[in-house]
């Protein structure tokens, strides 16, 4: 079974990919980063947990 996630951090993952989804890559350090740039959220435990969702839904899509 996988791992079931707010919908908070699917809607913003969502966005996320939407709006830039091309700067997105496979590698979870680096989109770490561009939620970051991207966004204004200041926990890093919510962070880490869009950077995770957002890694994953690229690597579906290639």
């Amino acid at each position: 079974m996988g791992n079931i996630r707010q919908s908070s951090i699917k809607n913003i993952s969502r966005l996320l990919i939407e709006k830039h989804g091309d700067v997105f890559t496979n590698d979870f350090d680096e989109n770490k980063h561009l939620v970051t740039k991207y966004t204004s959220i200041e926990s890093k435990n919510i962070r880490n947990k869009v950077a995770g969702y957002v890694t994953r839904k690229v690597a579906r899509s290639q």
